[in-house]
Formats: structure tokens, C-alpha cells, sequence
């Protein structure tokens, strides 16, 4: 294993991010089913092309992996499935705020969600953490073993997809450039 030397030095993992950065972190599992439209989409937006200041994760289903994310970021949009009854393919935008959900007491890494991590991420990263989170929801159809989406959710994703190309593309860029 190499070892630093005399010349090295610490670099603060904050440090080699763009702190005007937006993170769009993919939870799910991509082998059940619907469950896989947040990495999917994460794919999808790599296939695309990344706008300039907008970083990928594929948070999987690693709530942990999700909380350390959040640091430096400006903006963080986390997409997932949901299940809540509604019609398959229904995009909700929900802030980030409204779904952060202490992690309990005696609780265990495999239970600790996204959700989770959003407060847990509030606080430790403290001013580090970002000044907006929001989260995309798409209703699954079917969250049972499998690899795909089913159309519906498939078509949801790719609505996502757009949106946040829209949000923080290059357009977006200038017309915050423009304001300013």
C-alpha cells in the first residue's frame, strides 16, 4: 500500500467538491422490479450527458452511502420508488425536509434508509449540510424480484429525467447567470 510523503498532504473530502454543486442521488434496488428507478435514472442522466455542477450517486439501497453524499452540496435531489397506493408511474415532489426521519434507537446499518440519512446528515454535517434537498418519488407497479421497469414507472423515470435536465442543464445555467 503506498504511504504519503514528506510533499503530502490532507485534503478535507468537502475540499474536492464544488460547493455550488447539485447531487442527484438514485436510491433503490435494481433487482426488484420499479425499485431500481432511482439508479436507473442516475444511468440514464450519465448516458445523457452530466450538466456542468450537477453530480451523480447511485445510492442504492445503502442509506448510509447517501447521508455522506450531502456533504458540500448545495442542492441534493434523491429520486426513488415509492409505494403509497396511487397510480403507477405518479411523480411526487416532496422537500427533503418533510420525509427526513430520525434513525431509531438500537437501529441497525441494513435499516437505515435514505430518510434516515437525510437527518442523520443534518446532524453531522451541520453548515455542511445542503441548503436544499428535494426528493422525487415515483410510484412503483411492481416491486417484486426483477430486473427492469415496468412501463409505466419506466416512462415516470424518464419524465424525471427531463425535469431535472431542465432544472440544472445549461439552459438553467444561463438563466441564472441572466437573474443575477
Amino acid at each position: 500500500m503506498p504511504r504519503p510523503t514528506r510533499r503530502s498532504r490532507a485534503i478535507e473530502p468537502a475540499l474536492c467538491r464544488n460547493a455550488n454543486d447539485v447531487v442527484v442521488v438514485g436510491c433503490g434496488n435494481l433487482v426488484r422490479s420499479d425499485d431500481g428507478a432511482g439508479p436507473l435514472l442516475v444511468r440514464r442522466l450519465w448516458d445523457i450527458g452530466v450538466p456542468p455542477g450537477v453530480r451523480l450517486a447511485d445510492g442504492g439501497t445503502a442509506g448510509m452511502d447517501v447521508a455522506f453524499q450531502l456533504e458540500g452540496a448545495r442542492e441534493v435531489v434523491l429520486v426513488d420508488a415509492c409505494v403509497s397506493g396511487a397510480e403507477a408511474g405518479t411523480i411526487f415532489e416532496i422537500p427533503g425536509e418533510e420525509l427526513e426521519t430520525p434513525p431509531l434507537a438500537g437501529m441497525n446499518l441494513h435499516a437505515f434508509r435514505w430518510d434516515h440519512a437525510l437527518a442523520f446528515g443534518r446532524w453531522l454535517l451541520k453548515d455542511r449540510f445542503p441548503e436544499r434537498v428535494t426528493v422525487f418519488l415515483i410510484e412503483a407497479q411492481s416491486v417484486e424480484p426483477g430486473v427492469g421497469l415496468t412501463p409505466a414507472v419506466e416512462r415516470a423515470m424518464h419524465r424525471v429525467a427531463d425535469e431535472l435536465l431542465r432544472r440544472y442543464g445549461p439552459a438553467a445555467a444561463e438563466r441564472e447567470r441572466i437573474r443575477s
